[in-house]
């Protein structure tokens, strides 16, 4: 988590401390998101660990949809909802375990795409709430409501003027995710 948290301000810093990416507009759009597109997110992948109870690595997929909101600086601000879980089972000292966490949250992310044509880099925040389920098998099982928080850092590289692969990383939702998205507008 430090690790992503570092990288996330690490790549704000850098962007917005460069001359060569000056706040003119003709930086803005260099990446395929821009104020009024539509991204949709979808990937699959390592699960994010919720309240310590994985035990062996967990599956996480997840559905982001971000709307372009706002020019900041170089790049586009977007924000959304996102939608996922994590879910892991296994077998801990003799224990068969089951968890399983369903987040619902708004998420934001500062949008470059480095004058690379159909690159886009992105960095952001997110936060709601999670639905927590966990049981071993010998224990009464136990459901709970949790505030979610995440990081992440992603790109996504658009084969087409509306379709691309995209990768992420972070603590949100997912650990790692690699999947496909889709601009809309």
């Amino acid at each position: 988590m430090k690790k992503v948290s570092v990288l996330v301000i690490a790549l704000f810093s850098i962007c917005f401390s460069q001359n060569a990416f000056s706040q003119s507009k003709s930086h803005v759009g260099a990446s395929p998101v821009e104020v009024g597109s539509t991204i949709l997110n979808l990937g699959i992948g390592v699960g994010a660990n919720y309240k310590g109870e994985n035990y062996n690595t967990a599956f996480g997929f997840k559905a982001a949809l971000e709307f372009g909101l706002w020019e900041a600086g170089p790049g586009v601000i977007t924000l959304g909802p996102e939608i996922g879980s994590s879910i892991s089972t296994g077998n801990y000292q003799s224990y068969n375990y089951d968890t399983r966490t369903f987040i619902i949250a708004a998420r934001s992310a500062w949008h470059f795409g480095w004058n690379v044509p159909n690159l886009d880099t992105y960095g952001g925040f997110s936060g709601g709430i999670g639905f927590h389920h966990y049981d071993n098998g010998n224990d009464p099982s136990s459901s709970t409501v949790i505030p979610v928080f995440g990081v992440f850092v992603g790109a996504s590289y658009f084969v087409s003027p509306t379709f691309g692969f995209n990768a992420e990383a972070g603590y949100d939702i997912t650990a790692f995710q690699a999947g496909v998205v889709f601009k809309f507008n």
